[in-house]
């Protein structure tokens, strides 16, 4: 069927070209995943919307279709006081491009209870990870703990942004922050803020008081892969996207014209905001707990 190029976990499975959807199709590799099935009591069906919002209208276009999923609940918290846990095995998530593992965590009522994690790279079946607020947890990868038990220049990832909500920032596969520094307010230790380097480059100001995860996510090859072939998007669930010099004046500022034209104007959506290095970020609340933009890639003039 293919082959696989790269270390084990992390490598990319080259198909050979027994077709045309096959020539060229490049993905992740799954053998290092279990085979079965996802824990029953830790997953819920998936119902699919279709772009369409409370009033059945679609307010989100090319969205549609796609395989059957269920969904697996993942414990971005992480919250337990002192709990260690062992990796019971490691999982494909449909719904997400890291990697998920089934931790046993021990629990004094119950003895161990498992949680599915977002599983960073190095861990494997056996790992054992722990999630503390208190400290005192070995910087390794895996294990979880507030900003404020970090040391400068660590690697995180599933970063809360308010303390207990869960982790919302750096889930993706491959990804992962840098603590760039702490300075702790007046009130104590946990009266302060943390400087978080985020994958696109912005510097944000995060609470000691929230927790993060160390290590860098899994499935870093996800970036590297092709499909190969239309119907491979159709099956995540993606719709056709038609170009807007396709349509008529009346639908599109690029329609009209006679014969093919390139649209005769900058690059722009429907409602004619442009789509090409137009900044769109409008969220006063937050702005001053960015410390610095992200990169715009442009060179500045002389």
């Amino acid at each position: 069927m293919g082959s696989t190029r790269g270390f084990a976990a992390e490598a990319l499975k080259v198909y050979k070209p027994t077709s045309p959807g096959q020539r060229g199709r490049i993905t992740t590799s799954r053998d290092h995943l279990w085979k079965g099935k996802p824990l029953k009591a830790l997953t819920v069906g998936l119902r699919k919307k279709g772009g369409r919002n409370n009033a059945g209208r679609i307010t989100v276009w090319h969205q549609g279709g796609g395989h059957k999923r269920l969904y697996r609940i993942i414990d971005t918290k992480r919250r337990a006081t002192t709990a260690a846990g062992t990796v019971r095995r490691i999982e494909y998530d449909p719904n997400r491009t890291t990697r998920i593992a089934l931790v046993d965590f021990l629990d004094d009522a119950k003895g161990t209870k498992p949680c599915y994690v977002l599983a960073p790279d190095g861990i494997r079946p056996g790992s054992t990870i722990v999630s503390s607020t208190d400290g005192g947890v070995d910087i390794r990868p895996g294990n979880a703990m507030p900003l404020r038990e970090i040391p400068p220049g660590t690697q995180i990832h599933n970063i809360e942004l308010r303390p207990g909500q869960g982790g919302v920032l750096v889930r993706a596969a491959g990804t992962s922050a840098t603590l760039v520094k702490k300075s702790e307010g007046g009130g104590g230790s946990d009266d302060g803020y943390a400087t978080v380097r985020l994958p696109s480059g912005e510097q944000r100001l995060v609470l000691l008081s929230c927790m993060a995860t160390i290590g860098t996510l899994s499935n870093a090859q996800h970036a590297n892969r092709v499909l190969g072939k239309a119907g491979a998007v159709r099956w995540l669930g993606t719709r056709p996207t038609t170009r807007g010099v396709a349509m008529n004046p009346v639908d599109h500022p690029h329609g009209g014209g006679e014969g093919r034209t390139s649209g005769g104007r900058p690059s722009v959506t429907p409602w004619g905001v442009y789509t090409k290095g137009t900044r769109t970020r409008n969220n006063k609340r937050t702005d001053n707990m960015r410390v610095a933009r992200r990169p715009t890639g442009k060179k500045k003039k002389k």
